[in-house]
């Protein structure tokens, strides 16, 4: 390879002449000192606009921590009793208004790696759907499972990522399955519920 005073040497260049050359670029080279170029521009993903809410608009105090389900900007908060702990979650929220349910609930029971049963109204809309679904990555439930004191209705994982941020519930409030599990090891039995 011949050089000329103005030659400008580019990355991949001196990568093929190095080769050729039977050379071996380290560490403390120039080329390894520069890395590798710049990556491209990040792609914009849709996200859901967030309405951080208060907790003292919604509750009272804050015993046994409380979590708060936003179904218009489909986020989930939850406030730690001391007030040490406060997390934003993105959520699925109900599909439709009627299997929507609004107000005050708690949590009566956490369940990690749940079963499901479609519920009756479930069934006559998805006939096809089976009668039981054992613990597992493709449980609807997902990996953990707080249950409300409503018949029907959890705080709930998902495996099916593309439901997050989206109307796509029968009508519990779906988290990814990592946020469901930090809020599992969070919420207690007793925790404050108000879905809205």
């Amino acid at each position: 390879m011949k050089f000329t005073k103005d030659a400008t040497i580019t990355r991949r260049g001196a990568l093929l002449g190095a080769a050729a050359g039977g050379f071996v670029l380290t560490a403390g080279s120039a080329l390894a000192q520069n890395g590798p170029p710049p990556p491209a521009p990040a792609v914009r993903r849709n996200s859901s606009g967030f309405a951080i809410a208060n907790w003292r608009d919604h509750f009272d105090d804050l015993k046994n921590g409380v979590i708060l389900c936003d179904i218009d900007s489909r986020a989930v908060q939850y406030w730690s009793e001391d007030q040490n702990v406060y997390k934003l979650y993105p959520s699925s929220v109900p599909e439709s208004e009627e299997l929507t349910k609004r107000g005050y609930t708690s949590v009566i029971k956490k369940v990690e790696g749940p079963t499901w049963r479609p519920t009756p109204s479930m069934k006559i809309r998805n006939p096809d759907w089976p009668d039981f679904w054992p613990p597992g990555p493709d449980n609807p439930l997902g990996t953990h499972a707080l249950y409300l004191s409503w018949q029907y209705y959890r705080v709930h994982g998902t495996g099916d990522t593309r439901k997050i941020g989206r109307p796509s519930s029968n009508g519990c409030i779906g988290l990814y399955n990592e946020h469901i599990e930090e809020l599992f090891a969070l919420a207690e039995v007793g925790t404050q519920v108000k879905i809205f």
